[in-house]
């Protein structure tokens, strides 16, 4: 894509946004770092955003072409702080625009999912990029990863559901593709890791790799919506439980070519990811 204006991304602190941020800057783009105090990352403009208060979005949109979206954390109708950004957006001269949502979410689904459906119409260049769920939710500030570095657990309502969990540095790689290819995919893309874990995998990997016992515990669906509802609204606890759920009815149990088709190179294993960085955080 010829570049006449930087990029934007939104949530650039954040697990995927900082990765995408650094990969853009590497590459020699331009690139408007933007979070609710500034996002101040090496070799990027900082700029305040906040989804929830409108006077920030001229300025962070302001000499930008393309975005990267983070939808605001743990809002589950998104769409309505959203869709007005989007569409000031789009008056302001973006003209890509790539969302993250999840593999978990269909286009038209629930929460980011009305999102993924509007994006079409609003921008003739865009992604929807739908990673499965993270392998940092294991090594990083997830509370998966507290409960493990905590008590040697993680407590999921998945069963023996497996996942095709996917490294965020593969992700970032997959959403720095879109953003500056000549080419926008114009579509969405499951993104996963090279293969299909249970938590029971995931549990065994982090106790050879860390040294320390680590163990799955089996939650029913309303177990685990009243854990996590101790944390954060009921509604949203339903939703991630639900999806727990659907991990042990088989919904995730799948890989797919996706990185290694944009990027040129195969996804990342969990192994490495947890070596790489589990041992770094030693």
């Amino acid at each position: 894509m010829t570049a006449t204006g930087s990029i934007l991304v939104i949530g650039a602190t954040g697990t995927t946004g900082s990765r995408t941020t650094a990969q853009l800057v590497a590459a020699g783009h331009r690139v408007k770092a933007a979070g609710r105090r500034g996002a101040p990352l090496p070799g990027a403009e900082p700029v305040r955003f906040d989804w929830y208060d409108p006077t920030t979005f001229a300025a962070a949109l302001g000499g930008a072409d393309r975005v990267y979206l983070v939808p605001p954390l743990g809002d589950p109708e998104p769409a309505t702080a959203m869709l007005p950004f989007l569409r000031q957006a789009r008056a302001a001269g973006v003209r890509r625009a790539v969302l993250l949502s999840s593999s978990a979410i269909p286009e038209g689904g629930p929460a980011v999912g009305t999102v993924h459906q509007a994006l079409p119409g609003l921008f003739d260049q865009w992604a929807v990029l739908r990673p499965s769920w993270f392998m940092q939710n294991f090594t990083g500030t997830h509370a998966h990863a507290h409960s493990i570095r905590a008590h040697g657990v993680i407590w999921t309502a998945a069963g023996n559901g497996r996942v095709g969990f996917v490294d965020a540095d593969d992700i970032a790689a997959v959403a720095a593709r879109a953003l500056t290819d000549d080419q926008a995919p114009n579509s969405g893309l499951v993104l996963t890791g090279p293969e299909a874990l249970g938590h029971d995998d995931i549990a065994g990997i982090l106790t050879q790799v860390s040294g320390r016992p680590v163990v799955h515990r089996r939650l029913t669906y309303e177990q685990m919506r009243d854990r996590l509802a101790a944390e954060i609204p009921l509604e949203f606890a339903a939703m991630l439980a639900g999806m727990d759920r659907a991990i042990a009815e088989g919904a995730e149990d799948r890989t797919t070519d996706t990185v290694q088709r944009l990027t040129g190179r195969p996804p990342h294993g969990f192994r490495m990811v947890a070596e790489r960085e589990l041992v770094r955080d030693r």
